[in-house]
């Protein structure tokens, strides 16, 4: 990861951007002919580029808005725009400089990620840019202020590495074995292995591992980032899932390699935690990953199979490619009659059905509560990771209705979506608080976006950080 820095001045003949408004803005009279000529507006993440001597300049366009989210897509545009470059010197705007200068610096560390583990030859793709200076008239407030993103970015890198390794490297074991490494920073991880997980019964999560012979593993990670308070404010679970075939109802071949991602929602709460850790967040907050393999196999689940879940109740799978709300539901389980904690957040890549209806724009949001349901709608447009409500309701609700178990794992052929949920709900006990978040749509992205390059995007990082450590 490059180096970002604060300075009052600098003397260099290096790369120079200028934002609009910058008080250096009008140097010279070359750089006003290079605008003029280029019909310069000033837009956001519009850029013109004025080559004089040893020094290149660069006009950035912050455009009218002038928010966070802004001037993070000029600095994820920059990372493109400077893959040549080594060392740059950055001039903020005279309004909000601070403001403007730690969000570019988000926008470009957030754009500059690459994933070139595996490449042998082609490593010239992994950008040059070293070192980026921002002139500010406080460097010290501006380094203070930009600690909490930097750290939350280091998060986000490390969402979309666990995301982007191969499934025959990232097993639950190895998965669980990269988590336990989070206590050198002071979170607590405990790992339950397979034994203990028959022993306790975990029947719907081992259900969809059996027909691996990679064993599985829950992961659950603990911050105690309060010692005068008892119990837990968040309660966060991920499905990870480290490949899914489909199981016995096999997926297409078309696509299926992209099922390595579909651990993202694990992959997701493991950075968030390590983000709370890193930002000492006063608050107590624990997470718990499910980590399980699906395949196809003479030991795999059968449709029609009928299964004893964590909390007593049964359910008929007549789907074994509708496996991640079976990983959730037992996870959910364990986490309300172990931790108790206030309010319940799961993550997960659940359905389909959620990208048809909301595609790489929005995470489907579901609640049993409309005031967090609003708290969560509100830091997701706050963060640039935005969610829409969808519906529950008694008549998807009936639709997963089994007449042989007490439920069945599927709803049927429409509102997928809804009928996932409504049968995670099952298992959230009375009277506690719960969202669940379908990131299906937008743990990946098919094009680079200015914060993200093509590829997992470790989405609800940003999200999940804010809203816990407000």
């Amino acid at each position: 990861m490059m180096q970002i820095q604060f300075a009052k001045s600098l003397k260099s003949d290096i790369t120079q951007i200028y934002s609009t408004d910058s008080n250096k803005f009008q140097l010279n009279q070359t750089t006003k002919q290079a605008l003029k000529q280029a019909n310069f507006k000033g837009k956001n993440a519009e850029f013109v580029t004025v080559l004089g001597g040893k020094t290149k300049i660069i006009i950035a366009g912050l455009g009218q808005k002038k928010t966070p989210d802004e001037y993070q897509k000029v600095g994820g545009q920059l990372s493109s725009l400077l893959e040549q470059e080594t060392h740059v010197v950055y001039y903020p705007s005279q309004q909000n400089e601070i403001t403007e200068c730690i969000h570019v610096a988000f926008g470009l560390l957030l754009g500059s990620y690459r994933f070139n583990k595996y490449k042998t030859q082609q490593k010239s793709e992994q950008p040059l840019l070293e070192k980026i200076t921002f002139i500010v008239s406080n460097p010290t407030q501006a380094k203070k202020e930009f600690e909490k993103l930097k750290i939350i970015a280091d998060s986000v890198y490390m969402a979309r590495d666990l995301c982007s390794e191969p499934a025959n490297v990232l097993t639950p074991i190895a998965f669980g074995e990269i988590i336990s490494q989070l206590s050198e920073l002071g979170l607590e991880v405990d790992i339950l292995p397979y034994d203990e997980l028959v022993r306790q019964g975990f029947g719907l999560l081992l259900s969809v591992a059996q027909g691996s012979s990679n064993k599985p593993c829950v992961a659950i990670i603990k911050w105690h980032g309060n010692s005068k308070k008892k119990g837990y404010e968040y309660g966060l679970v991920g499905k990870g899932v480290t490949f899914d075939s489909g199981g016995i109802s096999l997926k297409p071949a078309t696509g299926m390699g992209d099922m390595k991602q579909d651990m993202t929602g694990a992959g997701v709460v493991t950075a968030t935690m390590r983000s709370l850790a890193c930002q000492k967040v006063k608050k107590n907050i624990v997470g718990i990953v499910g980590l399980v393999e699906n395949m196809p196999s003479g030991h795999a689940t059968r449709p029609g199979d009928i299964v004893q879940s964590l909390s007593g109740q049964t359910v008929e799978i007549l789907n074994t490619d509708a496996e991640g709300r079976l990983v959730l539901a037992d996870c959910l389980t364990y986490l309300q009659n172990t931790f108790k904690p206030a309010k319940i957040i799961d993550l997960a890549t659940l359905t389909g059905a959620i990208l048809i209806s909301l595609g790489e724009e929005y995470a489907g949001l579901f609640s049993n509560d409309d005031s967090f349901a609003d708290e969560l709608l509100q830091t997701g447009k706050a963060t640039n990771e935005q969610l829409w409500r969808m519906p529950m309701n008694d008549a998807f609700d009936k639709m997963i209705d089994s007449s042989v178990a007490d439920m069945k794992n599927i709803g049927g052929k429409y509102a997928g979506s809804s009928t996932a949920a409504c049968f995670l709900g099952r298992f959230i006990q009375k009277g506690n608080t719960w969202a669940h978040l379908d990131i299906a749509g937008v743990d990946k992205y098919e094009k680079s976006k200015p914060t993200c390059p093509k590829g997992a995007t470790g989405w609800g990082v940003m999200l999940l950080s804010e809203l816990i450590s407000k």
